[in-house]
């Protein structure tokens, strides 16, 4: 029996029979934080195949005195599964709380994380490694197999002049007036979708213009309350999920 918090991502390809590589920080990890022996089981996942069980594996090559750690990958547990078809747009946020928000967003099973500058947006310089392991941090320990792919922060005017009109993009509006936000989203139809959240400061008046004018836009209010970003996020994916994603 492997616990379930005994996961790692990998980037290999992973199939009955295959051996993984550990790299130094995964090596460390999995004998001094894990402290898993050989034979010892841990779940795998890349992404891409599902969820598979491994079994731990040392070696010492020719030459060399310190034992190499391997994976050797047994048997598939999960098979891989898409969930929602969701691009999240986000102003970017300062470190700490951009953080949060990446691994909240990966856990609410985005597919794409997409940051967007805006006229407000005070954090311009975006770190995608450190997005990328935020995600796969979340993923591990949450029982996730899918990772959102990662987009480089784009002027949110270049986002939206070349936005596929057949993806609903639903803007959470701050000075939205609407009413019942699941109402509106239980009238659209299931399908690709895209939602943004802006900065701390809000949206300015000539991008609230500009994305009204859209006929792919959707707008709704996240209630009678300014919530700071990273909790405007869980609450809007929160709806999403439940109008559109997969909580149905």
């Amino acid at each position: 029996m492997v616990s379930s918090r005994q996961r790692l991502c990998v980037p290999d390809d992973l199939a009955v029979g295959a051996s993984v590589a550990l790299s130094a920080a995964h090596a460390h990890y999995v004998r001094h934080v894990l402290r898993l022996k050989a034979g010892d089981a841990i779940l795998l996942f890349n992404g891409r195949d599902g969820e598979w069980r491994a079994e731990l594996a040392e070696s010492t090559k020719e030459g060399q005195e310190k034992r190499a750690l391997a994976l050797l990958v047994r048997k598939q547990l999960r098979q891989q599964h898409c969930g929602p078809d969701i691009d999240y747009l986000f102003a970017p946020l300062k470190r700490a709380r951009l953080d949060f928000m990446v691994q909240k967003a990966t856990e609410m099973g985005v597919a794409r994380l997409r940051p967007v500058l805006t006229r407000r947006t005070t954090a311009t310089r975006v770190n995608i490694e450190r997005l990328r392991a935020n995600a796969i941090e979340a993923a591990e320990q949450c029982g996730i197999l899918r990772l959102p792919e990662l987009y480089a922060p784009e002027r949110l005017e270049s986002v939206i002049s070349r936005w596929q009109h057949t993806r609903v993009l639903i803007f959470c509006d701050e000075q939205s007036a609407t009413g019942d936000p699941l109402a509106i989203l239980a009238g659209l139809s299931p399908g690709p979708l895209g939602l943004l959240i802006g900065p701390e400061g809000g949206f300015d008046d000539r991008e609230r213009e500009m994305l009204s004018l859209k006929p792919f836009v959707v707008k709704i209010s996240l209630g009678p309350r300014i919530l700071r970003a990273e909790t405007a996020a869980i609450a809007a994916l929160a709806l999403v999920n439940a109008a559109l994603g997969d909580w149905r």
